[in-house]
């Protein structure tokens, strides 16, 4: 999982579609979604890892741009 692309993928096979409209937005719903995946423990720890770190990293680019 390198990218947010790939987190949209994951989050796409438990039939989970974000599109808010505004980017910061759709990264911060992604992470709730992805939050409430691993709590259900449907994904497991590493994967979650992960992905936060790539939603994280996402998230920190976006602030900047703005």
């Amino acid at each position: 999982m390198k990218d947010l692309y790939d987190v949209q993928q994951l989050l796409k096979q438990f039939g989970v579609y974000v599109y808010v409209g505004k980017r910061m937005w759709d990264i911060e719903l992604m992470a709730l979604e992805l939050d409430n995946l691993h709590r259900s423990g449907v994904i497991d720890d590493k994967i979650y890892a992960r992905a936060k770190i790539v939603l994280s990293h996402e998230h920190r680019i976006e602030e900047q741009n703005n």
